[in-house]
């Protein structure tokens, strides 16, 4: 059963950085590519970053560029999206996600707010 597990959101001023780990079981993690999404409060998920099985290669929303990192530690099963310079539009749910089996696979989501 595949599960993905979020963590490491919160609330950020404007400005500051904040990283997200996300925890993979149920799969073999190190074959596949992994996604970050995130989805504003009324809209539908949009992609941030992706990254692939060994972490050579990234590419990132327009958005996102030069702003996020998305990495990946195939040891701990796990991927992170480190995000900089964060402003109040960076506010929303943010997931992981793996294209395991039939379509994606999604966590739970955690919550990141950029406030003063």
């Amino acid at each position: 059963q595949v599960q993905l597990v979020e963590s490491g959101g919160g609330l950020v001023r404007p400005g500051g950085s904040l990283k997200l780990s996300c925890v993979a079981s149920g799969f073999a993690f190190s074959q596949y590519y992994m996604h970050w999404f995130r989805q504003f409060p009324g809209q539908e998920r949009t992609l941030v970053a992706t990254i692939n099985p060994t972490g050579g290669s990234t590419i990132y929303a327009d958005s996102a560029e030069g702003r996020f990192t998305i990495s990946r530690d195939n040891a701990k099963n796990t991927v992170y999206l480190q995000g900089t310079r964060l402003t109040p539009a960076d506010t929303a749910i943010y997931y992981c996600s793996a294209p395991v089996g039939r379509g994606l696979q999604w966590g739970q989501g955690t919550q990141v707010t950029v406030s003063s």
